[in-house]
C-alpha cells in the first residue's frame, strides 16, 4: 500500500482476484484470468500496471490455494484460504486517494462496490462513509478553485461546474446508500 493506506495497482488486482472468489466460492484457473482482466480491463481500459499480478504469486503466497486439478494448470479449481480472507478484508479497508490523471481509484471504487455486500454490515457502513467523505472533499476542493477563478476568460469554470455537478451526484447517490444501508 501506499503510505496513505491507498491501494497500489497490484493491489487492485489482488481485491478483484480474492473478492471475485469469495463471490463466486472456487474458479478455474484459466477462468479467474479471464474474470480479473475483464473488469479491470472494462474500468481502467488496457493497463501494464494491471497485468503484473500472478495467480501463481497469490498461490505461492497462501492467499489462494488449488482445490482440484484435472490436468494442465488452466484446469486447476482455485479458492480462497482464511489468510486469503483477511488480505481481502485489509484491501477492502483501505483508503482511496483523492482524484488523479489515472482511473485505478476508479477501479478500486467500483471493487469496493462489487464487494461491498460480503463485509459485516457495520464495515459496510464505514466503506460508504469513507467514500462519501472522499467526494467531500473532492467537492470542497473543486468548489474553491471554481470560487477562485469565477469571471476568469476561458472554459475552466465551465469544466469546474461540470466536474462538481457530477462529484455532487456521486456524494449524493453515497449518501442514499448510506441511508439505505443504516435499515
Amino acid at each position: 500500500m501506499y503510505r496513505d493506506n491507498s491501494l497500489m495497482p497490484k493491489e487492485a488486482v489482488r481485491l478483484t482476484v480474492l473478492g471475485t472468489l469469495i463471490l463466486g466460492g472456487t474458479m478455474r484457473y484459466g477462468d479467474l484470468a479471464a474474470e480479473v482482466r475483464h473488469f479491470t480491463g472494462r474500468i481502467v481500459g488496457p493497463s501494464l500496471d494491471l497485468m503484473g499480478t500472478s495467480l501463481e504469486m497469490l498461490r505461492y503466497e497462501g492467499l489462494i490455494e488449488a482445490l482440484a486439478c484435472s490436468g494442465g494448470e488452466g484446469n486447476s479449481l482455485l479458492g480462497v484460504t482464511r489468510a486469503g480472507r483477511r488480505e481481502f478484508e485489509t484491501l477492502m479497508a483501505a483508503h482511496v486517494r483523492a482524484p488523479s490523471a489515472d482511473d485505478i481509484n476508479k477501479l478500486v471504487v467500483a471493487l469496493k462496490l462489487r464487494f461491498l455486500h460480503l463485509l459485516e454490515p457495520k464495515e459496510q457502513l464505514e466503506q460508504i462513509d469513507a467514500l462519501a467523505a472522499l467526494y467531500e472533499t473532492e467537492l470542497a476542493r473543486l468548489t474553491d478553485l471554481a470560487r477562485y477563478h469565477e469571471g476568469a476568460p476561458g472554459l475552466l469554470v465551465g469544466w469546474l461546474e461540470h466536474d462538481i455537478a457530477q462529484v455532487e451526484a456521486r456524494l449524493g447517490w453515497f449518501r442514499a446508500l448510506y441511508q439505505r444501508l443504516q435499515t
